[in-house]
């Protein structure tokens, strides 16, 4: 591979389809896509500065370097890259881009992040920003912080294990989600979302997981959550905390320690009086 070191890139498409390089303590500053339809670059100790760095880019690896937030839209149509330890300050990163890696990144403005991409694994990742995730699918995450709402808005296929969210209507419209031994803060967890599982989580949600479809919790706590469970069907709940109301399931089996209210209308849904039958409410022992 060829080598830079050193260097300070200006201008607009300062290095244009670069291929087969190695860049080491330097900057891209003052003009747009430097590095766009690059391919196969690794990138150590580089600041970027300027807006849209990385577009229509491919195997690329950056390590111990920082986007700032003047690098607004900066990975978008690119393919099959890494980030390691980098501080990536700019909003809007990552759209419409498939087999991404971050290990060991903070996102400090994650607004907008990470939107209609695919093959993302996340690995000691702090973020915080809005609609993080919107529309994304195959994604693995392990060990995350975020502190953002609406995440994960229409995703799928996700994998999320030992993670703190604060994040008000958060996996809304998903499907096929697993959360594991994760801390959830916020509003409204899950409305309108298909085969969710969460193991060993503690969630704080007031009007959590309503009109969903398929929902399994294992071992689960529900802090300060009230008219649970609302149209939902296929209901698999083990919960060993106190629940404070739960309204109108459709169907399935809920378990609680205990539970404040218990609200059942026998109302018309949909053309359908529900049939509370359908749903084994068990409390205690």
């Amino acid at each position: 591979m060829d080598v830079l070191r050193e260097g300070l890139f200006t201008g607009e498409r300062a290095l244009y389809n670069l291929k087969d390089t190695e860049i080491f303590d330097s900057t891209f500053e003052d003009g747009e896509s430097p590095l766009k339809e690059s391919k196969n670059i690794k990138l150590h100790n580089v600041i970027f500065k300027w807006k849209y760095p990385m577009w229509y880019s491919k195997d690329i690896y950056v390590e111990n370097s920082c986007l700032l937030e003047t690098a607004r839209s900066g990975i978008w149509y690119t393919e099959n890259i890494t980030l390691v330890k980098t501080m990536i300050e700019a909003p809007k990163q990552f759209r419409r881009s498939k087999n991404i890696t971050l290990i060991d990144c903070q996102i400090p403005n994650a607004e907008e992040t990470l939107w209609n991409c695919e093959n993302i694994k996340m690995t000691n990742v702090s973020a915080k920003g809005n609609y993080l995730g919107l529309n994304s699918k195959n994604i693995e995450i392990e060990n995350f912080q975020l502190n953002g709402n609406y995440a994960f808005d229409g995703a799928s296929n996700i994998h999320i294990k030992n993670a703190t969210m604060i994040s008000k209507d958060s996996f809304w419209n998903c499907e096929n989600v697993v959360v594991e031994d994760s801390t959830i803060i916020g509003e409204y967890l899950g409305w309108n979302s298909k085969n969710l599982t969460f193991i060993n989580c503690t969630i704080d949600s007031e009007q959590g997981m309503c009109y969903m479809d398929n929902i399994k919790m294992i071992n689960c706590k529900l802090l300060n959550t009230n008219l649970a469970f609302e149209l939902c069907t296929n209901i698999d709940a083990k919960i060993i905390s106190h629940i404070d109301s739960i309204k109108n399931p459709l169907s399935g089996s809920i378990e609680a320690n205990s539970i404040g209210e218990i609200i059942q209308d026998n109302m018309n849904f949909r053309g359908t009086v529900i049939d509370n039958s359908k749903t084994k409410i068990k409390v205690g022992e």
